[in-house]
């Protein structure tokens, strides 16, 4: 019996799985004890000067050794000169982490631009596209006809007589 649990336990290991509970909270811990360090440090760096960064995520390793800083910049701008900024003063910014959390060890950072700001503007483009929004607007039920000449979809089969969707199978 023993081995089948065994087998079992190796073949859940080998299935991805997300951060554990552990990785979450100290991951949100050094997030907090960051933001706080980077809104009271005064940072010597002219890629970093007069600039605020958003820190939207910390990820840990599985060890807690290493942390990817998910940073971006207010307003977007210069994005690439203050993740670099961001990256020569690590050291710095691991050594203040240090005083500012209690962790058996305090992680080593890597600061990257979080891509997500731009991804969800991408999105926000696509569905202010008139196609889109006609698209949207007709899968809806909204409008209900169609443009002349565009095909009918084969999904979109009436109701039966009795209220209730055809049985599977029939079609009307």
């Amino acid at each position: 019996m023993s081995r089948h649990s065994h087998s079992s336990r190796a073949r859940s290991r080998s299935q991805p799985q997300g951060p554990s509970q552990r990785q979450l909270r100290a991951g949100e811990l050094v997030r907090h004890a960051l933001v706080e360090i980077l809104r009271e440090a005064d940072i010597a760096d002219p890629a970093l000067e007069g600039v605020s960064v958003t820190v939207t995520e910390v990820r840990v390793s599985p060890d807690l050794r290493h942390a990817t800083v998910f940073v971006e910049p207010l307003g977007g701008g210069h994005a690439a000169e203050v993740v670099e900024g961001l990256n020569r003063h690590a050291r710095f910014l691991r050594g203040r982490l240090g005083h500012a959390i209690e962790l058996k060890f305090t992680p080593d950072l890597k600061f990257v631009h979080d891509e997500s700001f731009d991804e969800a503007a991408r999105m926000d483009r696509l569905f202010a596209d008139p196609r889109v929004k006609r698209d949207l607007s007709s899968s809806s039920g909204e409008g209900g006809r169609r443009p002349e000449g565009e095909a009918r979809d084969p999904t979109d089969e009436p109701a039966s007589p009795l209220g209730g969707a055809p049985p599977e199978g029939e079609h009307h």
